[in-house]
């Protein structure tokens, strides 16, 4: 029986985290913060053993993903678009207050989750939590399934994260959520006959360190 360790991480920081406008799918990068806080991470994980690195394609999780890598000889950072970020359509690029201004149905509908509610059309996709949900366990599955028995980091985004943590619980998708989901956190699990299941959540002792403890 091969069990696969996933060391499941949120990127940094951005600019748009810092004042809550919302990202979904738009390609934004790491803020100075952000860039600090990966390379407390890649400090961190520096002798973790990992076989594997992965990332989303955008470039906040791949410049984190990048940052951990540094420490291991000749690695490479695969990315896999289907860890990306829900997509949100007309919501990103917008702040909270903005989408709960401009449409107050739809994000009633968000807010009170609505696993089935789509978002209004954009630029870019949207989808209902439960595609999401479908998308993002299928890409951690899939990373696992095909190296088993190995230590893999995937540095994906907070709803990623938040998709892992429920179904290793066994958490309904329209409760509330009840947990944090930290910038640069490292969350552990495995995987163990294709059951994701969790084995510690929210590590965040390592952004503490100040700059010049950082290797």
């Amino acid at each position: 029986m091969n069990t696969t360790k996933i060391i499941l991480i949120r990127h940094g920081e951005t600019a748009w985290n810092a004042v809550r406008r919302l990202q979904g799918h738009i390609d934004i990068p790491l803020n100075a913060e952000g860039e600090r806080q990966a390379r407390a991470l890649a400090a961190a994980l520096a002798r973790q053993g990992l076989d594997l690195i992965v990332a989303s394609d955008l470039q906040r999780a791949l410049q984190t993903a990048q940052a951990v890598a540094v420490h291991y000889d000749h690695a490479t950072v695969h990315t896999d678009p289907a860890l990306r970020e829900r997509g949100y359509g007309a919501f990103e690029g917008m702040l909270y207050t903005e989408i709960a201004a401009q449409y107050p149905d739809d994000f009633a509908l968000w807010q009170a989750r609505d696993i089935d509610a789509v978002m209004p059309a954009g630029e870019r996709v949207a989808e209902s939590f439960r595609q999401f949900y479908a998308r993002a366990i299928g890409a951690i599955g899939r990373w696992a399934s095909a190296y088993p028995g190995r230590t893999i980091a995937i540095v994906a985004h907070g709803g990623v994260l938040e998709c892992a943590y429920r179904e290793a619980v066994g958490m309904q998708l329209d409760s509330p959520r009840d947990f944090q989901v930290k910038n640069a956190s490292i969350n552990r699990f495995h995987v163990t006959d294709g059951k994701l299941v969790l084995d510690n959540w929210g590590e965040v002792g390592h952004l503490a360190l100040a700059l010049d403890d950082i290797v």
